[in-house]
């Protein structure tokens, strides 16, 4: 929405994230590899910087959604203004050494192995040997009975469904009937929040938000391992290291963003559900839109946070305040604000926590259609999808808790929007002349629902990953800012602490933005083994090994020979 240049405060940049739920088939791969690059060192056994979830279902971990139990987040005290729930600075001393308010290893899920010694070193017997589950924190054996997602595809539904948070907000009829009613995968990752209630709630200030790209990220030197902001994250992504004694979390893959490279969950997702790209807001919006009086009000303040980068108001804004021209350029091509505030169908996780999560959702849409079809109905038609989102409630009804803080309207929108964008396409796959009716029904046209259909359904790798790069000037800065987060210390995330005779031995790897740049190379070149930009570089894999292979030697001055002396014979190279 176009704003006049008076009214623009201050312009500051966002890395965000959209996913879309219709995509997500809950393979895990995302939290495999997250798991694998960050989180795959002693201590943090019970942690996953990615996880998803079967909805309905309890999360992980389990209920974190009880912000009644947990005191997570922000509320509006007497006087309407924003007061951490966890309590202020007061309540935080009195109970520095002792925080009450904590999930438990049960809450997350004792983590395990199995003794596959028994079955190497078993005798020959009649019976085959078992090999027993054995907690990775006692080294005892174990039974077990919670994991991180222990909902999966509703399994033990019937045991742990009525314990789902959201469940017991809606009608009576959602509890008893959701299990023939639907069920979806949301993937979790930190939220990277505008107002992150973990940064003010900790006590040594080790949490902070980087002013260039609104990454959350913890200093592991000043961290004091009070624990104070996993109390205070509302989606619980804040982890504690019992080796380390310090608080750890989603990183966002920094290093790979700041050479323009997805993050890991990114990179692998399987069904290419994930969205990166950056968001122009105005900081001075923000504690106006997280004091927004009426929780079902959250969602449209946050969207009023963000400003449009084609504004020339707002290019001129950001300009000022000293974002570079590339990056109001990648703001403009950004999926994320496209699919935010271009398109609106994607919804964020929560507002009515206040912090104004950056990681938003598209609703699914797939109980809608699975629903008409059932009837016997056209499931693509979409005068009868429209009906079906009138008439399922129960699904609208659970996501808007989810998504709008329990308003349906706006969920019901986006499930207009994407059935709209469903039926208008199937009459253009089909060879059929299109329906301008049908997108105008919804407050669209013909050629942005074409062209929210290929954002969604058909986008390639640079339409949905537009990750500007880090520029070189800020490159000592980040730097500095690296050695801040963790990634040098012993065990630090992901990044180094293994050698060839086990985790323990061999020095950390060091972190430097040319091994991504490196990376970014190979993934993009067209020729991985003689990267453009690297003129110079010998490639033997293509010598005949006649002569002198090229680029091996500088080439010679003019009327010089090979050595730099003239008179002598060049040979030519093959």
């Amino acid at each position: 929405m176009p704003r006049g240049e008076a009214t623009i405060g201050r312009v500051m940049a966002q890395m965000a994230m959209v996913m879309n739920l219709d995509k997500c088939i809950g393979c895990h791969t995302c939290s495999v590899t997250c798991k694998q690059a960050w989180t795959n060192r002693t201590g943090v056994e019970y942690v996953w910087f990615n996880n998803v979830e079967t909805r309905p279902g309890q999360g992980y971990p389990r209920c974190y959604e009880d912000q009644g139990r947990w005191r997570g987040g922000w509320e509006l005290n007497k006087r309407g203004r924003l007061a951490l729930k966890a309590g202020g600075r007061f309540k935080k001393l009195i109970t520095i050494f002792s925080n009450p308010v904590l999930p438990s290893l049960d809450d997350y899920y004792q983590p395990w192995t199995y003794d596959y010694e028994t079955l190497t070193n078993a005798p020959l017997q009649d019976h085959t040997p078992v090999a027993r589950p054995k907690s990775l924190i006692t080294g005892k054996d174990m039974k077990i009975s919670w994991s991180a997602n222990w909902d999966d595809d509703l399994g033990g539904s019937a045991q742990h469904g009525e314990k789902d948070v959201l469940l017991g907000q809606v009608c009576e009829k959602i509890k008893l009937e959701f299990e023939q009613t639907f069920m979806f995968y949301l993937p979790r990752i930190c939220e990277h929040c505008l107002n992150p209630s973990c940064a003010a709630s900790c006590p040594s200030g080790a949490i902070y938000k980087r002013e260039e790209d609104g990454i959350v990220l913890v200093d592991q030197d000043r961290c004091r391992g009070w624990r104070m902001c996993v109390t205070g994250c509302p989606y619980k992504k804040v982890y504690f290291n019992h080796r380390t004694g310090k608080a750890e979390k989603c990183t966002f893959c920094f290093p790979r963003v700041e050479v323009g490279l997805p993050t890991v969950c990114s990179e692998t997702c399987v069904g290419r559900l994930r969205y990166i790209g950056l968001v122009l807001y105005d900081a001075d919006k923000v504690l106006e839109a997280a004091s927004t009086p009426d929780d079902t009000g959250l969602y449209e303040a946050q969207r009023s946070v963000f400003l449009d980068p084609d504004d020339p108001h707002v290019i001129a804004a950001a300009e000022r305040a000293g974002i570079p021209r590339d990056w109001i350029e990648a703001a403009q091509r950004s999926p994320v604000h496209a699919l935010i505030n271009k398109y609106r169908v994607a919804l964020p996780l929560h507002p009515e926590y206040r912090t104004l999560p950056m990681v938003w959702y598209v609703p699914p849409l797939s109980p809608v259609v699975d629903a008409v079809r059932d009837s016997g109905h056209d499931a693509e038609d979409h005068r009868n999808l429209f009906a079906a989102v009138d008439a399922l409630r129960i699904p609208v009804d659970y996501l808007a808790q989810l998504f709008t803080a329990g308003d349906p309207a706006p969920v019901d929108a986006v499930l207009r929007r994407l059935a709209a964008m469903r039926s208008y396409m199937r009459d253009i796959n089909l060879g059929r002349e299109p329906d301008a009716a049908i997108p105008e029904r919804v407050g669209m046209g013909e050629e942005q629902m074409y062209d929210m259909y290929r954002l969604l359904a058909l986008a390639k790798y640079d339409e949905r990953y537009v990750i500007p790069p880090a520029h070189a000037e800020q490159a000592h800065k980040l730097e500095e800012l690296a050695t801040e987060c963790s990634l040098d210390y012993e065990g630090g995330p992901g990044m180094g602490g293994s050698g060839p005779f086990g985790e323990a031995s061999g020095g950390a790897a060091p972190i430097a933005v040319e091994t991504y740049r490196a990376l970014r190379d190979r993934q993009t070149s067209d020729t991985p083994a003689a990267p453009l930009d690297k003129d110079t570089r010998v490639n033997l894999l293509n010598w005949d090994g006649k002569g002198s292979p090229p680029g091996l030697f500088p080439p010679p001055p003019p009327g010089g020979d090979a050595t730099g002396h003239g008179g002598g014979e060049v040979e030519p190279k093959p």
